[in-house]
C-alpha cells in the first residue's frame, strides 16, 4: 500500500470529520435522535414518519455540503475501476447490509462508537472486516 502524498489532504479530512461530528452531535442534542443516515433515509420513506422536516433538512445538508465545498475548492478526480453494474451491485449490497445491521457507518461508526455502544462497535468491526475481505478477494483472488 502506498499513500498518494500529492493528493493527501489531512486538513480537509480533519475539517470534514469535525463537521460530521458536529452535525451528528447537534442532531442528537436538538432532536434526541441518532444521526444514522440510512435510518433517517429509510424513515423518510415511511408514511407516518415522525420529525420528517428535520430529517429531510439533515439529509439535504448531507447532499448539498459537497456542492458548497466544490464552490471553494476543486474535488479530486474520481476513478472507478468497476463498471456501472459493479457499482450498482455494490450499492445494493451496502443497502442490504445496512438494513440487516440496523444502521450504517454514520449511525454505528460515528454516533454509536462515540456512545461506546457494544452493538455499534461490533457492527463497525463487521463493516470493516467485510470491506477488507472484499478488497482482498477482488484484488488478489479474482484478478490475481
Amino acid at each position: 500500500m502506498t499513500i498518494d502524498w500529492g493528493n493527501f489532504t489531512p486538513w480537509t479530512a480533519l475539517s470534514g470529520g469535525v463537521l460530521i461530528g458536529a452535525a451528528a452531535g447537534l442532531f442528537v442534542l436538538l432532536n434526541g435522535r441518532i444521526a444514522g443516515i440510512s435510518g433517517l433515509l429509510a424513515s423518510l420513506l415511511e408514511r407516518d414518519a415522525e420529525g420528517r422536516g428535520e430529517k429531510l433538512v439533515f439529509i439535504l445538508g448531507v447532499l448539498l455540503a459537497p456542492l458548497l465545498w466544490v464552490s471553494f475548492t476543486p474535488l479530486p478526480a474520481l476513478e472507478f475501476q468497476s463498471g456501472w453494474l459493479g457499482l450498482g451491485v455494490a450499492g445494493l449490497l451496502v443497502g442490504i447490509g445496512t438494513r440487516y445491521g440496523s444502521g450504517c457507518t454514520s449511525g454505528h461508526g460515528v454516533c454509536g462508537i462515540s456512545r461506546l455502544s457494544p452493538r455499534s462497535i461490533v457492527a463497525t468491526l463487521t463493516f470493516m472486516a467485510a470491506g477488507f475481505a472484499t478488497v482482498f478477494v477482488l484484488r488478489h483472488l479474482l484478478r490475481g
